[in-house]
């Protein structure tokens, strides 16, 4: 069993940033992909980044440039730097991650962390 726990949201001002920051109860290395997905309310729930086992990290079109994911390995955390916000940014941010096994795959969520972007 995973443990995602999220922190580092809130509000902000259109044009500020703000880093999310999800604490992953197990290694890296038995981790097969870690993301983060965002919610608004009355939307489907979709992917903002993510990142697979080699580090190579892909971004939404919506967020390249704007935002970063990264692992920092001594921490043990999952980042998510977000810079030049927008109020279509605003969501409920969702920590993903999951484990390879014979046969199957077993997925993790955070408990998510809200990020209300100001106009």
């Amino acid at each position: 069993q995973v443990r995602l726990v999220e922190s580092g949201g809130g509000l902000v001002q259109t044009g500020g940033s703000l880093r999310l920051s999800c604490a992953i109860s197990a290694s890296f290395h038995s981790i097969n992909e870690m993301s983060w997905y965002r919610q608004a309310p009355g939307q489907q729930r979709e992917l903002v980044a993510s990142i697979a086992s080699d580090g190579k990290p892909n971004l939404a079109p919506s967020v390249k440039g704007r935002f970063t994911i990264f692992r920092d390995n001594f921490k043990n955390t999952l980042n998510l730097q977000m810079h030049n916000l927008r109020p279509d940014d605003t969501a409920v941010y969702y920590c993903y991650a999951d484990q390879l096994y014979l046969g199957g795959k077993s997925v993790y969520w955070g408990q998510g962390t809200q990020v209300t972007v100001s106009s």
